[in-house]
């Protein structure tokens, strides 16, 4: 089966808080995975940036759930294709903090085609490395 990916940044409504963005991820999860669909979710407070995976008909309901949510503004999207294999299959939506630095530096990162680094090659990180970076200590710690 085709599998799709979508990376996109958006601002955070201001009036969002810590209980209402739990509550966002955890009604993530549910969709996502009736839909088949697995992915992260960063914030930094005032700023998201998600990745979601899956297959084609999955993604496309997720999305345009995303693009409706009043949780947030400004969309912009960072890359959209194919995959040859879920490259974060661990949790069906996983809301991390991280700071606005790492946010910006993942949000400017190379995310063409998803691709990863051949060989590990830390020279040459790619988004998708960066974003595996900062997914790998919560994988090790449960």
């Amino acid at each position: 089966m085709p599998l799709r990916a979508i990376a996109y940044v958006s601002q955070a409504k201001p009036d969002l808080s810590a209980a209402r963005l739990q509550t966002l991820v955890d009604d993530a999860a549910r969709f996502n995975k009736m839909a088949g669909v697995t992915g992260v979710l960063l914030h930094d407070g005032e700023r998201f940036l998600q990745y979601i995976e899956g297959p084609p008909d999955g993604i496309d309901s997720v999305y345009e759930r995303i693009l409706q949510a009043g949780s947030h503004v400004d969309i912009v999207e960072l890359a959209r294709g194919r995959l040859g294999q879920r490259q974060f299959p661990y949790w069906a939506m996983r809301g991390l903090p991280v700071d606005a630095a790492l946010l910006r530096k993942l949000s400017a990162g190379d995310w063409s085609g998803f691709a990863r680094s051949v060989n590990g090659d830390s020279a040459v990180l790619t988004a998708v490395d960066m974003l595996a970076e900062v997914v790998r200590p919560v994988l090790s710690a449960g």
